[in-house]
């Protein structure tokens, strides 16, 4: 089993992680610039975040065997504070930089008119450095947040296959994926969705333009929900090429538009993956 994890905040992650992540079979990860838990005041606390997401984290994540690549955006719940709007016009820069393979996190969380005006510089800025976009559904009143989030998409002339729209669940898998756009699940312990329900819905709606991540953060998350969402599908009757589909290809064709992916396996590392039988750790996502 390969991973590829297109979703995990790593900045609030340990070496132990690192570690037990390559023993999973992942290989490759994306980390999206997010709001940090506590508000930034000013732009060069962006710049310092951001300067670490292409350089140190990087550099970290290689020293276990990981390709590290990351997005960059102001994320919606800071595009509503004055302080931080003017993050937006150093944005151009590291969109340029290697290793960035998206623009992201953007989109909604309170629904405010100043959340549509900074969504919708963001939209334009992916088209202007011909990248794709990772975008954020609310936690709060998801089905209307992600009706106006394929609206405003729609309006930013962004072609939907470049936009993937993510933290979905069973009441919005439809609408996006009747827009065209890809659809993103993260994996949680308690929240958002399980295993066990993605697996139902892989049922449902079939692999393509499917991606699932573990969006594990400095709260309760587990980064390697990948992993044994994998495993629930082989034990639901799904092939290892339909996981490898799910958990390898996609991600990789998804963040493959930006033309910046390195995926070869790093210097000291064979890129083989584990084979996850009688693996203690994803036993328990049998149960």
């Amino acid at each position: 089993m390969r991973i590829f994890d297109p979703h995990i905040h790593m900045t609030s992650r340990t070496t132990d992680d690192y570690e037990a992540m390559y023993a999973a079979g992942v290989r490759a990860l994306v980390e999206p610039a997010f709001w940090l838990g506590q508000p930034r005041t000013s732009v060069g606390s962006f710049t310092d975040y951001f300067d670490a997401l292409i350089g140190w984290e990087r550099f970290r994540a290689a020293q276990f065997g990981i390709r590290h690549h990351c997005t960059i955006a102001l994320n919606p719940k800071e595009a509503n504070d004055p302080r931080c709007v003017e993050v937006l016009d150093v944005l151009p820069r590291y969109l340029a930089k290697d290793g960035v393979v998206a623009v992201g996190e953007v989109g909604y969380d309170s629904m405010t008119k100043e959340e549509d005006e900074v969504f919708a510089r963001q939209l334009a800025l992916a088209v202007e450095h011909e990248l794709p976009v990772l975008v954020h559904t609310p936690h709060r009143d998801k089905l209307e947040g992600t009706k106006r989030t394929l609206d405003v998409v729609r309006e930013s002339g962004l072609a939907p296959e470049r936009v993937v729209v993510d933290h979905l669940n069973e009441v919005t898998v439809e609408l996006v994926k009747d827009s065209g756009a890809w659809m993103g699940f993260s994996i949680y312990p308690d929240t958002k969705m399980d295993e066990h329900r993605m697996v139902e819905i892989l049922r449902q709606y079939g692999l393509d333009n499917m991606i699932v991540n573990s969006a594990a953060d400095w709260g309760r998350s587990d980064p390697l929900k990948t992993a044994k969402t994998g495993q629930a599908m082989l034990d639901g009757g799904f092939t290892e090429a339909q996981v490898d589909q799910l958990l390898w290809e996609n991600p990789v064709a998804f963040y493959g538009q930006s033309g910046r992916l390195t995926l070869d396996p790093l210097p000291g590392f064979t890129g083989e993956a584990s084979e996850f039988a009688g693996n203690s750790i994803l036993r328990g996502a049998r149960k």
